[in-house]
Protein backbone atom coordinates (compact mmCIF):
# COMPACT_ATOMS: atom_id res chain seq x y z
CA UNK A 1 0.00 0.00 0.00
CA UNK A 2 1.20 3.03 -1.01
CA UNK A 3 2.01 6.18 1.95
CA UNK A 4 0.27 9.23 1.40
CA UNK A 5 2.92 11.81 1.53
CA UNK A 6 2.25 14.59 3.90
CA UNK A 7 1.49 18.05 2.84
CA UNK A 8 3.90 20.81 4.05
CA UNK A 9 3.17 24.48 3.92
CA UNK A 10 5.99 27.24 3.92
CA UNK A 11 5.17 29.58 7.22
CA UNK A 12 4.71 32.51 4.70
CA UNK A 13 1.81 30.12 3.54
CA UNK A 14 0.62 29.82 7.17
CA UNK A 15 1.03 33.39 8.19
CA UNK A 16 -1.48 34.46 4.95
CA UNK A 17 -3.78 31.52 6.00
CA UNK A 18 -3.90 32.77 9.69
CA UNK A 19 -4.19 36.69 8.33
CA UNK A 20 -7.10 35.62 6.19
CA UNK A 21 -9.37 33.52 9.13
CA UNK A 22 -8.39 36.82 11.53
CA UNK A 23 -10.10 38.93 8.89
CA UNK A 24 -13.06 37.39 9.18
CA UNK A 25 -14.53 37.81 5.79
CA UNK A 26 -15.11 34.06 4.67
CA UNK A 27 -16.35 31.11 7.01
CA UNK A 28 -13.82 29.05 8.09
CA UNK A 29 -15.02 25.94 6.15
CA UNK A 30 -15.11 27.96 3.02
CA UNK A 31 -11.68 28.87 3.56
CA UNK A 32 -9.50 26.12 4.68
CA UNK A 33 -10.97 24.29 1.28
CA UNK A 34 -10.03 27.29 -0.42
CA UNK A 35 -6.51 26.70 0.98
CA UNK A 36 -7.02 23.15 0.48
CA UNK A 37 -6.13 22.23 4.21
CA UNK A 38 -8.45 21.09 7.42
CA UNK A 39 -10.28 23.15 9.16
CA UNK A 40 -9.17 22.69 12.84
CA UNK A 41 -5.45 22.57 11.19
CA UNK A 42 -6.23 26.80 10.22
CA UNK A 43 -7.20 27.21 13.88
CA UNK A 44 -3.78 25.13 15.32
CA UNK A 45 -1.50 27.61 13.30
CA UNK A 46 -4.03 30.42 15.04
CA UNK A 47 -3.09 29.34 17.74
CA UNK A 48 0.52 28.61 17.29
CA UNK A 49 0.35 32.71 15.78
CA UNK A 50 -1.48 34.32 19.00
CA UNK A 51 1.11 32.12 21.54
CA UNK A 52 4.51 32.67 19.57
CA UNK A 53 4.10 36.01 17.25
CA UNK A 54 7.00 36.62 14.71
CA UNK A 55 8.61 33.41 16.24
CA UNK A 56 5.45 30.96 14.97
CA UNK A 57 6.90 28.77 12.44
CA UNK A 58 10.18 28.60 12.37
CA UNK A 59 11.38 25.78 10.01
CA UNK A 60 9.98 22.27 9.15
CA UNK A 61 10.13 18.73 11.08
CA UNK A 62 10.00 18.52 14.63
CA UNK A 63 10.57 21.40 16.83
CA UNK A 64 14.28 20.19 18.19
CA UNK A 65 15.10 20.39 21.97
CA UNK A 66 16.70 23.73 22.72
CA UNK A 67 20.57 23.31 23.55
CA UNK A 68 22.22 25.81 25.11
CA UNK A 69 25.73 27.37 24.21
CA UNK A 70 27.41 25.91 27.10
CA UNK A 71 26.20 22.13 25.84
CA UNK A 72 26.69 23.48 22.28
CA UNK A 73 30.59 24.16 22.90
CA UNK A 74 30.76 21.18 25.14
CA UNK A 75 29.05 18.82 22.43
CA UNK A 76 31.79 20.14 19.64
CA UNK A 77 34.47 19.14 22.00
CA UNK A 78 33.45 15.91 22.16
CA UNK A 79 32.77 15.31 19.22
CA UNK A 80 36.90 16.46 18.21
CA UNK A 81 38.21 14.34 21.17
CA UNK A 82 36.44 11.63 19.86
CA UNK A 83 37.62 12.11 16.57
CA UNK A 84 40.93 12.18 17.44
CA UNK A 85 40.77 9.05 19.10
CA UNK A 86 39.28 7.35 16.35
CA UNK A 87 42.18 8.65 13.87
CA UNK A 88 44.90 7.20 16.57
CA UNK A 89 42.66 3.21 16.75
CA UNK A 90 42.75 3.38 12.73
CA UNK A 91 46.65 4.09 12.62
CA UNK A 92 47.19 1.85 15.28
CA UNK A 93 45.10 -1.23 13.52
CA UNK A 94 47.28 -0.52 10.41
CA UNK A 95 50.35 -0.29 12.47
CA UNK A 96 49.28 -4.04 14.10
CA UNK A 97 47.98 -5.37 10.89
CA UNK A 98 51.41 -4.98 8.78
CA UNK A 99 53.50 -6.42 12.05
CA UNK A 100 51.13 -9.18 12.08
CA UNK A 101 51.84 -10.05 7.83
Amino acid sequence: MPTKKRKTFSPEFKRDAVHLLSRGDKEIAQLARELGVRRNQLYKWKAECDSRGDSAFPGSGKKPKHVGNDDAAALKAEVKRLREENEILKKAAIFFARESS
